[in-house]
């Protein structure tokens, strides 16, 4: 059968397994990427991740490794505070979604102990098809943090994409995907964002991507806003394509992305992960068609979900993943 012109991806994260939780350790981790890989694998899933399982944390299951995965082991944070600075932080309008900071920046930005590298490498190594490996952006990171050290929120994201930047070198993946949750709610933060950004993109060796969506907890958008509020951001992009949340959203919006760049790639979420029920093969086929007629023949390069499956049920995550390659093959007319 020849090549799918559109790649089916999955965004990052998926379910944590129960067995995992409830007795984690390095084999534990090892073995349950094992299987979250390999479902994808089976289901047909063109471009695997790892579920971000490599960022496991029994201490911060409320976040999923998005946020102390990558600021705790960072040089110049603290992660021990005052009740005055988690007081201060609380002040923040931008973080309401948390009660206290992953950490306290005090000096400047370095690595630190962060080793993305080889969270990267024992994923990698357990997949067959081309692997994506995926981390936060540096606008979200320096957002959540209290600085007491930069001043101003623009350079200490700068530290922070260059830190990322460095990591980034190292990484042996197929696609390296940057994900930003929280600008889609801030839009008029775009310029010192997108410079952020830019800074961890340039330094990725392979295929750049960047995931924005409006967030997700418990089935809730956490970020208001609309994405032709973000063009000038997405089309400022050192970038391959984009994965964006587009099923859950509006259907008006997608014309928006009539002023993308041409040269970058449309990632279209076609699987809503704030419900439950699973999509059909014909709903999936459905969405691709609409986007087809709306941004033209040929301007959707990737499918995939709206965001990372970690809320729902495995159950659900594997049929929405089943049903994710199901109707892009109905689309392309490659169902058997």
């Amino acid at each position: 059968m020849a090549e799918a012109r559109i790649k089916t991806t999955t965004v990052g994260s998926y379910p944590l397994p129960e067995w995992l939780v409830a007795n984690p350790s390095e084999q534990a981790v090892a073995d349950a990427t094992r299987v979250v890989i390999a479902t994808q694998e089976r289901a047909g899933i063109d471009l695997v991740c790892d579920g971000e399982l490599s960022r496991f944390d029994v201490n911060h299951p409320e976040t999923n490794g998005m946020i102390e995965y990558f600021v705790v082991p960072l040089g110049g944070v603290r992660t021990e505070m005052t009740f005055e600075e988690i007081l201060a932080y609380r002040q923040n309008q931008g973080m309401k979604f948390r009660t206290r900071p992953p950490g306290v920046v005090d000096g400047p930005i370095t690595c630190g102990t962060l080793d993305l590298p080889a969270a990267c490498q024992k994923s990698r190594m357990l997949a067959s098809k081309p692997f994506k490996f995926t981390l936060t952006g540096p606008h979200m990171l320096a957002k959540t943090l209290l600085d007491k050290h930069y001043g101003d929120i623009e350079p200490l994201a700068m530290a922070i994409a260059d830190a990322l930047a460095e990591q980034v070198r190292h990484i042996e993946a197929d696609v390296i995907q940057v994900d930003e949750a929280n600008l889609p709610g801030h839009p008029e933060e775009w310029r010192w964002a997108a410079a952020a950004m830019n800074r961890v993109l340039d330094a990725v060796k392979t295929t750049p991507a960047v995931h924005l969506c409006f967030g997700n907890y418990g089935g809730q958008s956490i970020q208001k806003g609309s994405w032709d509020q973000l063009m000038a951001y997405l089309n400022s992009l050192h970038v391959d394509h984009i994965v964006m949340e587009n099923s859950h959203r509006p259907p008006e919006e997608l014309a928006a992305f009539r002023e993308l760049r041409s040269d970058i790639g449309m990632g279209l979420g076609v699987v809503d992960i704030k419900a439950t029920e699973t999509e059909s093969a014909d709903a999936i086929a459905r969405q691709i068609e609409r986007a087809d007629k709306v941004l033209g023949p040929g301007r959707v390069r990737y499918i995939h979900p709206d965001c990372g499956f970690w809320m729902l049920k495995r159950s659900i995550a594997d049929s929405k993943i089943a049903a994710l390659v199901a109707g892009r093959d109905r689309y392309e007319g490659r169902a058997s």
